[in-house]
């Protein structure tokens, strides 16, 4: 019997491990123009929040600023339990003291609509009983959730790196176009300052060549 209870220990474990590799990594993607908020409850107190976000872009290419947005989080009763200001990038987690809805607004000081990446992750450990089960299942079962948790917080952190990673490709991109307008007006004041001065050395030859004449 005991035996039986390990094979299916074992079987539950895989399938676990392979449930978790198919799950995507969360994350909403969202352009702000003043404030905006987002709810997420939490179901249990002590459970650790991790949150991140990156400002992607702003909606004009020329537009490059390191002012950044800011982001409040508070609890179910109303009172702000961690901020992140002035910043394009942020990485952080707390603790919940209190289990219910907890509120996330970001505030856009910018004139400019920006695009902004969030993400938050609830990390809860489950602690199983051992009566009423195999005297092992609740030592497995603990290390399955450890095992969740880690295997979400590596996608957690992929998620904020991807994130990071296409921030600086735009602004990689919006650099390399206005250099290359840069130049092309450059190029094309060079012109006109050259046909310019061809047409003035014309008219002042034509004058001579007229005074000559005289």
């Amino acid at each position: 019997m005991e035996g039986l209870s390990w094979r299916t220990a074992c079987c539950l474990s895989v399938l676990c491990a392979v449930l978790l590799l198919l799950r995507p990594a969360e994350g909403i993607r969202f352009v702000i123009d003043r404030e905006e908020c987002f709810s997420h409850n939490v179901e249990y107190e002590g459970d650790t929040v991790h949150v991140s976000f990156v400002v992607i872009k702003a909606d004009t290419p020329w537009h490059y600023s390191e002012e950044g947005v800011d982001l409040v989080v508070k609890d179910p009763n109303g009172a702000q339990v961690r901020d992140s200001r002035d910043k394009t990038s942020d990485k952080f987690e707390f603790i919940v003291q209190k289990r219910g809805v907890h509120r996330f607004c970001f505030t856009n000081k910018s004139p400019y609509h920006e695009t902004i990446d969030f993400d938050v992750h609830v990390g809860h450990f489950s602690y199983f009983e051992q009566h009423a089960k195999d005297e092992h299942f609740a030592p497995l079962f603990e290390q399955i959730a450890k095992l969740d948790e880690a295997l979400y917080n590596i996608q957690f952190e992929q998620h904020w790196l991807e994130a990071q990673t296409d921030r600086q490709a735009i602004l990689n991109e919006n650099m390399s176009r206005r250099a290359v307008h840069k130049a092309l007006l450059e190029s094309a004041a060079l012109i006109a300052a050259s046909v310019i001065q061809v047409y003035l050395l014309r008219r002042l030859f034509e004058r001579k060549l007229g005074t000559s004449r005289v």
